[in-house]
């Protein structure tokens, strides 16, 4: 008796462990993908205020900046080396969320490769800037190629979405004096560095990077990040809802300096203010980055 009663009572005994162990596995996936969702994904409540603000700037706003000149808690995300066919839509999600608009610096190769992605920038109220056809640095080319690389990359923006760029910014923020007024002078594009880098491009992880930008920004700051890398995008969740807590309204670059006051030309403070940061103090590593 014992003999056939024991594969009776086995029978539902191993279906009862077989019934548990997949309802634990089912809670144990659900909670993995909990873990490994963005926040952009669960959703965020933070958002930026609408802007008002005007974009356009006064032409003798100056040749080079690094923030802007207001008081006020308006600050620009900056995305350099984009457009990327991953990366860069997904940022986008994340601003549209959050009601933010930034300002991509755009290479011009990748426009041509991904131009749906820069109509999508310029549809969702977001600025673009010139930031060279080939990512060079600017400060060992001639001036036939500085205005080669400026000159291609404004006609793919151009034909992509129909926008002439209003800024620039030069890779690795290399650029001489020099070039920055040659470049202000023909094109009208004001050169764009910034005074919050996260050094993203180093990959230090998502809670460095975001602790670098909300700890090191204030008002008027132009944050540097590079939508070309995953990890840095990953960490744009916590950085964009860090800033909105401490109460920063964000705008585009060109906003910011429509805060600025006009710049005395004549003024000898006027040359003072736009000498350049020395060249050869660029880290050869940052040359080195995408």
């Amino acid at each position: 008796m014992i003999n056939f009663r024991f594969p009776i009572l086995c029978v539902p005994l191993s279906l009862f462990v077989c019934l548990v162990s997949c309802s634990n596995k089912g809670k144990n996936n659900s909670s993995l993908s909990n873990d490994y969702r963005t926040q952009s994904q669960r959703g965020s409540s933070m958002r930026n205020p609408d802007i008002t603000l005007p974009s356009h700037f006064s032409g003798s706003v100056g040749v080079s900046h690094s923030r802007g000149k207001t008081t006020m808690p308006y600050i620009a995300m900056t995305y350099d080396d984009g457009p990327h066919p991953r990366n860069t839509p997904r940022l986008l999600d994340m601003l549209r969320e959050r009601n933010i608009k930034a300002t991509f610096y755009v290479v011009g190769r990748n426009v041509n490769m991904y131009p749906d992605i820069v109509r999508r920038i310029v549809a969702e109220g977001h600025e673009i800037g010139n930031h060279t056809w080939t990512h060079r640095n600017l400060t060992t080319l001639s001036d036939t190629s500085v205005r080669w690389e400026m000159d291609k990359t404004r006609d793919a923006i151009v034909a992509a979405c129909g926008v002439k760029p209003r800024t620039m910014r030069p890779p690795y923020g290399a650029l001489r004096q020099r070039q920055r007024a040659l470049i202000y002078r023909e094109y009208g594009y004001p050169t764009i560095l910034w005074n919050v880098d996260p050094e993203d491009w180093r990959r230090p992880g998502l809670s460095v990077v975001a602790g670098r930008i909300i700890n090191n920004t204030r008002s008027g700051s132009i944050v540097l990040a590079h939508d070309l890398h995953k990890s840095t995008v990953d960490a744009m969740p916590a950085s964009l809802d860090g800033l909105l807590r401490r109460g920063f309204n964000f705008v585009t670059v060109s906003q910011l300096l429509a805060l600025n006051p006009p710049v005395n030309t004549t003024s000898p403070a006027r040359k003072a203010a736009f000498t350049p940061a020395d060249n050869s103090r660029t880290p050869a590593s940052a040359l080195a980055t995408p």
